[in-house]
C-alpha cells in the first residue's frame, strides 16, 4: 500500500482524500495494524494499475449526487 502511494507521490492525507479512504485506515494499513478488507484490496489493486479509472469513477459519482 505504501509503495502505491509513494509511487504516486502522495502523502497519506492526499491518498486517503483522493480515493475515499479514511486517513486512519491508510495509517493502520501502512503500519501493519490492520489489513485492508477484500473490497479495499481490490480497489487498491485497480489504483495501482489504473488510477485514472478510479479517479474517473469517483468523479462521476460526485456529479450524480
Amino acid at each position: 500500500m505504501r509503495t502505491i502511494r509513494r509511487r504516486m507521490g502522495l502523502t497519506q492525507e492526499q491518498f486517503s482524500a483522493k480515493y475515499g479512504f479514511t486517513l486512519a485506515a491508510v495509517r493502520n494499513w501502512e503500519q501493519g495494524r490492520r489489513r485492508p478488507e477484500r473490497a479495499a484490496r481490490l480497489l487498491l489493486k485497480v489504483i495501482e494499475t489504473h488510477p485514472e479509472v478510479v479517479e474517473d469513477a469517483l468523479a462521476e459519482g460526485s456529479r450524480e449526487e
